[in-house]
């Protein structure tokens, strides 16, 4: 069975719509830029992929990952031709599944330090999504950077079991300082830029994020889907706390593979997880030859951290929201930084410098996080 996806919702360092997303991200901008939210004489790194909404460097608010998430949630609701104006058939009943990171930490920091108001009901996404948009059923995920895909799995589970007629999938997540400070200490020389699978890579740089797709079992608006859902691969191989397993990895994709009944040679693209680290790139390069075999250098295959930074929990379903407009316009942004492709990389067909356009059917998109959690996304263009 395959699910429908109705509306999308993203908001990024780029762009705070789907479109204006998708546009800078195929033209190549990037949101890397001096960070904000913290004071920087306390740290090495001086650059982080915020979203710049802050009233002044190094003053901070609470509430922003909330307020993210509200944005992509409602920008999806709309798009998929839901009422927000409180007449039937509306969000209420509607469950709303949050991958996420780090939730609400920030402004937990910013509390404890005296710097802001923040009372514990806001912790929990639900409170302002059911204020906002009167969503009564949220469920909070942690699985760290897989976190919005494996919210994604079980929506279309939901679907599948007919448990739901719709679902909001979501991730959000913004850089909190204990987070960053950690990154900056075993980061003594900061990396310059994010580049992924390219020899002169430095390590990850931590970015801001929060999307949302509405899935739905049948169309009761009629437009038709955008794209639809044909299977999501999950598994924990539990190898190690942050170290990717090359088997672990290798078998999230096949069995994404086998869920959607379809061969490594039926994908046309690949979204790749590419955080920019070594050992995190040479296991994806790693899987990729692993199961495609002789058919690894036929999908395109491109991320898109250079330009967002590191989402976190949101990464794996703002790759998704990409995907999805690359199925729809045959436009792949590229890799940005990528000169110089590693070894491992040989024979994988990477999008480099610019957008490549190609027509395509299938596509593929990776999340693997802390612990051992892979999830990979297989989507189908929609009217296939």
């Amino acid at each position: 069975m395959t699910v429908g996806i109705t509306g999308l919702g993203a908001v990024a360092g780029v762009g705070t719509d789907v479109d204006t997303v998708f546009e800078e991200l195929s033209s190549g901008r990037d949101a890397l830029a001096e960070m904000r939210g913290f004071d920087r004489t306390r740290y090495n790194a001086q650059r982080l992929f915020e979203i710049d909404d802050r009233p002044a460097p190094g003053a901070d608010v609470p509430r922003r990952a909330t307020g993210f998430l509200l944005r992509a949630v409602e920008e999806a609701l709309v798009d998929a031709g839901i009422d927000l104006d409180g007449s039937c058939p509306g969000p209420t009943g509607i469950p709303v599944l949050v991958g996420t990171g780090l939730r609400e930490l920030r402004s937990a920091e910013l509390w404890w330090r005296g710097e802001a108001e923040f009372r514990s009901e806001h912790l929990h996404f639900g409170t302002a999504l059911r204020r906002r948009l009167g969503t009564a059923d949220t469920h909070t995920l942690s699985g760290a950077c897989s976190a919005s895909l494996y919210a994604l799995a079980l929506g279309t589970d939901l679907i599948e079991l007919g448990e739901a007629e719709t679902v909001v999938v979501a991730g959000a997540d913004v850089i909190t300082e204990s987070m960053f400070g950690l990154t900056d200490r075993f980061q003594p020389v900061p990396t310059e830029g994010l580049r992924p699978f390219d020899q002169e890579r430095k390590g990850a740089i931590m970015g801001e994020g929060a999307a949302a797709v509405v899935l739905r079992a049948s169309d009761p608006v009629g437009a038709g889907p955008r794209a639809s859902v044909r299977s999501v691969g999950i598994n924990c191989d539990a190898h190690h706390v942050t170290a990717p397993d090359p088997d672990g990895v290798a078998e999230s994709i096949r069995q994404a593979h086998r869920r959607a009944a379809v061969e490594p040679s039926d994908v046309d693209m690949v979204m790749l997880h590419a955080t920019g680290t070594p050992m995190n790139d040479k296991v994806e390069a790693e899987s990729l030859h692993r199961v495609f075999g002789g058919s690894v250098g036929r999908p395109l295959v491109t991320g898109i951290k250079s330009m967002t930074g590191h989402t976190s929990g949101s990464a794996g379903l703002l790759g998704l929201v990409t995907a999805v407009r690359s199925l729809e316009t045959g436009v792949v942004p590229p890799i940005t930084g990528l000169t110089t492709p590693t070894p491992e990389a040989e024979g994988i067909r990477l999008v480099s410098e610019r957008s490549a356009t190609e027509s395509m059917s299938l596509a593929q998109v990776h999340a693997f996080g802390f612990g051992g959690v892979n999830a990979v996304a297989i989507l189908e263009v929609a009217g296939r």
